[in-house]
């Protein structure tokens, strides 16, 4: 049975402690270049998770993702047919 999970992202100061935060959920993806960390963590641990993170002394900012909360139907999902005759023709 596949938990509910919720993504965390982690703004550090510095990458040194990225390898720490394994503790607190999975590693997904760590950007050198912009120094955060993805971490994705179970739901119904996500409050306190979130708050011992951002305690954390080497950690300028944590925000939320809101991945779960997007909405992916989309209106007109059905194609325009004009555009779709042009692209048989090869115009």
């Amino acid at each position: 049975m596949l938990k509910e999970r919720q993504g965390i992202i982690v703004w550090l100061y510095n990458l040194k402690h990225a390898k720490t935060l394994r503790r607190y959920g999975n590693v997904q993806y760590v950007s050198k270049k912009l120094k955060y960390v993805v971490i994705y963590c179970d739901s119904t641990q996500y409050d306190s998770i979130y708050d011992k993170i951002s305690s954390l002394p080497y950690v300028k900012g944590v925000q939320p993702s809101f991945k779960p909360y997007i909405k992916t139907e989309y209106q007109n999902s059905k194609p325009d047919k004009a555009k779709e005759y042009d692209y048989k023709l090869g115009l």
